[in-house]
């Protein structure tokens, strides 16, 4: 339904597929790897490895949780969970903020590998790559996994050949060419600037490998979320070991570290030296493909997260609405415009404003891994061990290596005089989210900003407070999540109220209040035999037209150590207009209160 608050599943598993494959290939290693080869030496190839050991550490985590609970808010939804509202508010944010500045630098990007064929001003041809890019995602969700699939096979492609021309070549199985691997120790050594510039690397190696974690926020699109993401992050360290590892590996056999031809583009210069003609175009056209790719991705995962933002009243409500493609319209394009900003800070101020985005989104990334790391953390302990399909190994030693892998890195980041300016930018724009929060905590918005308290010892008693809502699959799931023990009791009230049954609109004035308590009845009955049918200890009754006072008489006949409200997002729910959810938390300041929010198009038991 146009309108709805819902996203449409139009991304299959070959999407998904591709879409993690290709979200970790981008023009920082057609291009970057170079710069990293001629300040690491030979030795590059392992400042690849430790961290595509990083990402597999978090991408492996992440896959735990999504696999448990699929969501489009992803890590930013758990890390909500695991340390409160305003970890969730930052997480979301500041990743927000991240790919929004990744959209605006690629499409300046774009425009300068398109200068290699084209004569037109930069700032057009970059327009029309981000007007090109908005309408893809705009269209519908399945459009943009056909274009990414389509985009990300191309990258992929162009690794695979490589790979295997270049092992044919360094194997000497290449006309007039014997086996030679001098390169890695015969100019100064296999690490002529020392172990200090293999660790330096991977502060700027852990740019390029972003965006595996694209597939777990995508997957929530999907047909069947567990199965993609586990297969998205189970593949993840093959992905890395042949794609970056590999090819940076027979990039510094091919070249000589020191080369003056590293620094332009790598790829180019070693197809050249293989001796194969026309690679500058073939490989600049891989190369644009890469930045589109990257472009359309990071339009699509900014759009997302904004959309849970806004779900959570962190962001304006009217961001949440969808057309009848079940696309984020207004999403897509509040994301847009930052893009188109820094689109146009790269043609008038280069040096200035647009370097400053840039460097103020330097570390914003490292700062969401290691959200993602404490969430899993803390998130783990809490989990049902049925719900672990998938499983962080060794946890929680190597959990607790990661997060002290990304404090080093943070720390490098620190000491080294070309990285200092982006740590301490992406720590004024943590500080800058941190402030919103406590601003929008302040007008009320945040609504699901409370931290899981852990089931009291004997069991908890949890209220639920609910109407339209009482059939809702997030509910039912926030509340098998609760009683991870199996020893917990739930007591439903639902509000006999006349609009909210539908009655109003549809009784005549003698019978309505008849048939609304017939139909709230109706709910809580399907209510508690779902809930009792789910292994759940459920009672409950039907409450006050008012939710509040149906609330305090619950609370005072129930006594609960634990309430949970659901309600719909803020633009369809009477009760948030009402403040139901504020008022509780103020009536009731030593009880846990739960908001959980229900995407329903359709009143439960109508």
């Amino acid at each position: 339904m146009a309108g709805s608050p819902e996203l449409h599943k139009g991304l299959s598993q070959r999407h998904l597929t591709m879409i993690a494959m290709g979200g970790v290939i981008g023009a920082g290693l057609f291009v970057g790897s170079g710069a990293v080869i001629n300040d690491a030496g030979p030795a590059a190839f392992i400042s690849y490895a430790l961290c595509g050991v990083l990402i597999v550490m978090v991408m492996r985590m992440l896959g735990e949780m999504a696999v448990a609970n699929p969501s489009t808010g992803s890590f930013a939804d758990y890390a909500r969970r695991a340390l409160g509202g305003w970890a969730g508010f930052a997480v979301g944010w500041l990743y927000w903020y991240f790919w929004v500045i990744v959209v605006g630098f690629e499409a300046v990007a774009g425009a300068k590998i398109l200068q290699y064929w084209i004569d037109a001003p930069l700032w057009l041809m970059s327009l029309v790559l981000m007007v090109l890019m908005t309408a893809t995602n705009l269209f519908s969700v399945r459009s943009f996994g056909e274009f990414e699939f389509w985009f990300a096979g191309i990258k992929v492609a162009a690794i695979i050949v490589f790979i295997v021309l270049g092992t044919l070549y360094v194997f000497g199985v290449w006309p007039n060419k014997s086996m030679d691997f001098s390169n890695l120790w015969a100019q100064g050594g296999f690490l002529p600037n020392g172990w200090g510039a293999v660790f330096s690397g991977i502060v700027v190696v852990i740019f390029s490998m972003v965006g595996a974690e694209i597939a777990t926020i995508a997957a929530a699109e999907s047909k069947d979320p567990a199965k993609a993401i586990a297969r998205a992050t189970n593949s993840v360290i093959v992905r890395i070991a042949i794609f970056f590892v590999g090819s940076v590996f027979l990039l510094a056999v091919i070249l000589p570290w020191n080369s003056t031809e590293l620094g332009e583009s790598p790829y180019v210069s070693a197809f050249k030296v293989m001796g194969l003609p026309f690679v500058d175009h073939l490989m600049n056209a891989v190369v644009l493909t890469a930045v589109l790719s990257c472009l359309n991705s990071g339009l699509y995962t900014a759009s997302r997260m904004l959309f849970v933002l806004a779900a959570r009243r962190e962001a304006p409500v009217a961001l949440i609405t969808v057309n009848g493609r079940g696309v984020p319209v207004w999403a897509i394009l509040f994301s847009t415009v930052v893009g188109f900003l820094c689109v146009i800070a790269a043609a008038i101020a280069p040096d200035t404003v647009f370097l400053f985005l840039l460097n103020s989104s330097g570390a914003i990334i490292l700062f969401v891994y290691l959200l993602i790391a404490i969430s899993q953390l803390i998130l783990r302990r809490r989990t049902p061990e049925s719900k672990l399909q998938v499983k962080m190994w060794l946890y929680p030693a190597l959990t607790v290596l990661t997060i002290a892998a990304m404090v080093a890195v943070l720390v490098m980041m620190g000491l080294e005089e070309s990285t200092q300016s982006q740590l301490w930018l992406s720590l004024l724009a943590l500080g800058v989210v941190l402030v919103l929060y406590a601003v929008t905590k302040a007008r009320g918005g945040s609504v699901d900003r409370d931290v899981d308290a852990a089931p009291s010892p004997g069991g908890t008693r949890v209220l639920v407070l609910a109407n339209e809502t009482v059939g809702a699959t997030e509910l039912l799931d926030e509340l098998k999540a609760i009683d991870a023990e199996g020893a917990a009791q739930y007591f439903v009230c639902v509000p006999a109220n006349p609009v909210d049954t539908g009655q109003a609109e549809h009784t005549g004035a003698v019978w309505v209040w008849e048939e609304t308590m017939k139909a709230a009845q109706a709910r809580l009955d399907a209510t508690l035999k779902t809930m009792r049918e789910h292994g759940l200890h459920a009672e409950g009754e039907l409450g006050d037209h008012r939710p509040i006072t149906a609330l305090s008489a619950a609370a005072t006949e129930f006594d609960p150590d634990r309430i949970v409200i659901c309600t719909h997002p803020e633009v369809h729910s009477a009760w948030l207009h009402q403040d139901v959810v504020e008022r509780a938390r103020k009536a009731y300041p030593a009880i846990p209160v739960r908001h959980i929010v229900a995407q329903l198009t359709e009143p439960a038991g109508s």
